[in-house]
């Protein structure tokens, strides 16, 4: 008997813990759970959390190594893929792309917002974007994000999360079983959606729809 409670006391030690949930109400996180998404996402960890489309993983943009786990969990190749940065506004997006007056007043009428912009990248981009002439940016019209992207302040990278059924979308539980040890965190907030972000191209200095989603222009 002894013997046997040890082994399953061993067996528990070594089982992988799973991960954490944050719980957001009315898309209000709290200045605690701020400091604490913050801190795990500077040392690195990767998380799902709300937007005002699909829920998406998320990570420190700053962080290689963070944006390598979260390529590696999706299956592409970080050199080719197109990645997207959250921005808690206007003011850091334009810290890391190029916005001229156009763009400018398209992103001050449509942000908060469902899209996706792409636009000319600029040299301050983050080391997993170096070499590349164009980058999605977001400014969602999702409190929760914007604020972790305000209290970091500097964006996150984002891409959205896979499911196979549209519950395993828009049920943060099932979000959460689907994504369970594969995930350091999710923050749970209200339902997702299915319909993903508009995506509108700026790359030419003329706005063009080229994927039509949930944001409407």
């Amino acid at each position: 008997m002894l013997f046997s409670a040890n082994l399953a006391n061993f067996a528990e030690y070594f089982t992988l813990e799973s991960m954490k949930t944050i719980k957001i109400w009315n898309d209000s996180p709290s200045d605690k759970q701020l400091d604490e998404i913050c801190s795990m996402l500077e040392h690195g960890e990767i998380g799902i959390f709300p937007t005002d489309t699909l829920y998406g993983i998320c990570c420190d943009a700053l962080n290689p190594k963070a944006i390598d786990r979260i390529c590696k969990l999706k299956g592409i190749n970080p050199d080719k893929a197109n990645l997207s940065i959250v921005c808690d506004g206007i003011p850091m997006a334009a810290e890391y792309s190029k916005i001229n007056d156009k763009a400018f007043r398209l992103l001050k009428d449509h942000t908060p917002g469902a899209f996706t912009f792409l636009l000319n990248s600029v040299s301050t981009l983050p080391k997993a974007f170096k070499g590349r002439k164009i980058v999605g940016v977001r400014i969602p019209d999702c409190n929760t994000i914007r604020m972790v992207a305000e209290r970091l302040n500097h964006p996150l990278l984002t891409t959205s999360i896979e499911y196979d059924e549209d519950d395993y979308a828009i049920n943060p539980e099932l979000i959460s079983e689907h994504y369970d040890n594969r995930v350091d965190f999710i923050v749970e907030g209200e339902e997702g959606g299915t319909i993903p972000s508009t995506i509108v191209d700026f790359t030419q200095g003329e706005p063009e729809i080229i994927r039509e989603g949930k944001g409407e222009m």
